[in-house]
């Protein structure tokens, strides 16, 4: 069978989710960057608008399963491509006449995220059509690979790029890639099937959500997925609120050091990803779900460790970052090729839609649960705990173990 260089659509797609990944890391890096440096932005409107690019993504997860499922995918994604890059193109323009605010960037920043996560429900949504289902881990592992280079590089590049240009200018050349991104996707032929609503859909948005969790939770195996990932994350918010904590002001290591260690954790998934075929080909897929995951979670612990053992700290947080994601990437490449095999076309998106929604808002639940809990615990107890969720997702898993999958 040729493989899947030889398919011109993959690769189209490819490109597209290429470009489209370190535009959103860009945006991600330069909008605060713009917000300080143009605007003389405080810490408080800095925060808000970095929550108002993550916030909106939920609302799309919520209702934006169904439109993907009965929209052409390739004319969904192109259209959030041009949407991203107008809404960007603004910024450069108010700039250079004096009349950019912190309102316009609100706005901006809250639209293009849910762009993005609407981006991606949709490219996850339109994969089986253009590889087969069984060449998804292979074409997985090949985009989780390049998402892992554009957290690695994408915030770099965006830093360079206002060195270099401004901040203003790096967010034009952000909307220019996703004016690139569109017209890869304009190269894909695939047909796609036209899916209509049915009666068993109901007839709102609020429907298409619950078809959605319904639809994921009575498949035994997809149901597990979004259980243990839901449980997870929770413990991931509580580590993105206070990983900065718990580096600088407890561990005290220097800011270039800690992007470093960061940085390492985009070479461990890459490498994950790389290595998801011979695993999954020695152990087959169901044990290599529930080990990958296993090793993936247990580096979790290197963190807390790193408070217990300090002088071991940079060894220890390089170790999670190298390893801890290079498992957890290789168990997300498995999980969602088995997700996008198992879940019937019709309904795929709404399910995809539905892992987003919960996976998100267990980042933001964790996230708020730390804020509150270190107001009455130490940080290292709170890390302990966040640490303790992967655990608690793995014995959800357990039951894959001997699974035919």
């Amino acid at each position: 069978m040729p493989g899947l260089r030889f398919n011109r659509d993959f690769m189209s797609l490819w490109a597209a989710q290429a470009v489209s990944a370190m535009g959103a890391r860009v945006t991600r890096t330069v909008l605060p960057m713009l917000a300080l440096l143009t605007i003389g932005a405080s810490a408080s409107e800095v925060a808000i608008l970095s929550a108002l690019g993550v916030a909106p993504g939920l609302l799309v997860s919520l209702l934006a399963g169904g439109t993907v499922d009965r929209s052409p995918k390739r004319r969904l994604m192109i259209a959030t491509d041009l949407g991203r890059a107008a809404l960007l193109l603004t910024v450069p323009l108010a700039a250079l006449i004096g009349g950019l605010t912190m309102t316009q960037l609100y706005i901006v920043a809250g639209l293009v995220g849910a762009g993005t996560i609407l981006f991606d429900i949709a490219d996850n949504t339109f994969l089986p059509a253009i590889v087969g289902r069984d060449r998804l881990v292979e074409a997985n592992a090949r985009l989780e690979a390049t998402e892992a280079v554009a957290e690695g590089a994408g915030p770099w590049l965006g830093g360079v790029l206002v060195g270099a240009i401004g901040a203003p200018m790096a967010i034009l050349v952000d909307a220019l890639s996703y004016l690139w991104s569109a017209l890869f996707l304009r190269r894909i032929s695939v047909a796609e099937k036209h899916v209509a609503r049915t009666t068993e859909d109901g007839t709102g948005l609020l429907s298409d959500a619950v078809a959605g969790v319904r639809t994921a939770l009575a498949d035994p195996v997809v149901g597990r997925f979004l259980i243990a990932a839901s449980i997870h994350a929770v413990g991931g918010g509580v580590f993105m609120a206070l990983y900065m904590v718990v580096v600088i002001d407890t561990l005290s290591l220097g800011p270039g050091l800690v992007g470093f260690i960061i940085g390492a954790g985009g070479v461990g998934s890459a490498l994950g990803a790389l290595v998801v075929g011979p695993v999954r080909s020695w152990l087959g897929t169901s044990r290599a779900l529930v080990l990958t995951f296993g090793i993936g979670m247990a580096f979790d612990f290197a963190v807390p460790f790193s408070l217990v053992f300090p002088d071991h700290a940079v060894l220890l947080l390089l170790l999670a970052q190298l390893v801890g994601d290079g498992f957890m990437t290789a168990f997300i490449v498995l999980a969602l090729s088995v997700r996008q095999a198992r879940v019937p076309e019709a309904r795929l998106g709404r399910v995809n839609a539905t892992f987003e929604l919960f996976g998100g808002g267990a980042v933001l639940i964790g996230a708020l649960m730390a804020a509150g809990v270190v107001l009455v615990l130490p940080v290292q107890s709170v890390i302990w705990g966040a640490a303790l969720s992967g655990p608690l997702a793995l014995l959800v898993l357990l039951g894959l173990w001997r699974r035919a999958l």
